[in-house]
């Protein structure tokens, strides 16, 4: 589940204030664990990236961004062909945003700034226009919302072995009290540390992780009922109501206002 036994890649530090990447990546496509002396806004025009640090897992799908902060260790993994953009910001630019990965609601207008800003390639206050951009982004930034599409990732090694039996098979229907049992920890042990390290009940982990399973597999094509099924739903109804209740529309609606590769 967690990528903490590879080597990581540091990246150079870059010379301008804010750095911008424009890339397009195949489904299946890795972006191998590494780190930026940066601050990072990863956005994706189209498909959904699967973020993985040591803390949890971040599963991003258009019309979001994840903020990664400097010298934080990450992989990406693609779902489906992802137009990616990325913003590298000089660390702590931005004031208002956490010294830890969050899922971004991308507003239409933090939209056309990113994408606007992804067409050069260097962003640096010597030029009136782009000091300008510079500014409207940190100022979009510093007030945007974050969304509940992070997975944490528990320090006790009980919890986190039933957590990554749990990633292996969100399909699987064994009740939480034989995974637990499998580690060698009472069910109401396990709920106690997950409550004390991530503020969050095991049931409600695993509902986590089977919606952002689901929003990885749809982003791949898959069609909304064998998404459902394959991460661990009991009706496709089940799972459109917990889509809903999370992102405010149903799977359908989600991907067919997704916006598209600019």
């Amino acid at each position: 589940m967690s990528n903490t036994r590879q080597s990581v890649h540091e990246c150079p530090k870059l010379p301008s204030p804010i750095t911008t990447l424009a890339y397009e990546f195949s489904h299946g496509h890795i972006i191998s664990q590494h780190l930026h002396p940066e601050d990072q806004v990863v956005y994706a025009c189209r498909g959904v990236m699967t973020v993985r640090t040591r803390q949890g897992t971040w599963v991003v799908p258009a019309q979001r961004a994840v903020w990664i902060p400097a010298k934080t260790p990450h992989s990406i993994v693609m779902s489906g062909a992802v137009s990616m953009r990325t913003l590298y910001l000089r660390p702590r630019m931005v004031r208002g945003l956490p010294r830890t990965c969050c899922v971004l609601n991308v507003s239409p207008l933090l939209q056309e700034l990113i994408l606007h800003a992804c067409r050069s390639p260097h962003l640096d206050r010597r030029s009136r226009q782009k000091a300008r951009l510079i500014d409207f982004l940190i100022d979009q930034l510093e007030t945007v919302k974050t969304v509940p599409l992070q997975l944490p990732t528990p320090s006790d090694p009980r919890a986190a072995r039933v957590a990554e039996i749990l990633y292996k098979g969100p399909s699987d229907f064994t009740s939480l009290e034989a995974v637990c049992e499998k580690v060698g920890a009472s069910k109401r042990t396990i709920e106690r540390i997950f409550q004390q390290e991530m503020n969050l009940s095991l049931g409600k982990w695993r509902q986590q992780l089977r919606l952002m399973r689901s929003l990885e597999l749809l982003a791949a094509g898959e069609k909304i009922t064998n998404a459902a099924m394959e991460a661990g739903y009991s009706t496709p109804s089940a799972f459109i109501a917990m889509f809903r209740r999370t992102l405010g529309v149903t799977p359908r609606r989600y991907f067919e206002t997704a916006p598209q590769r600019a």
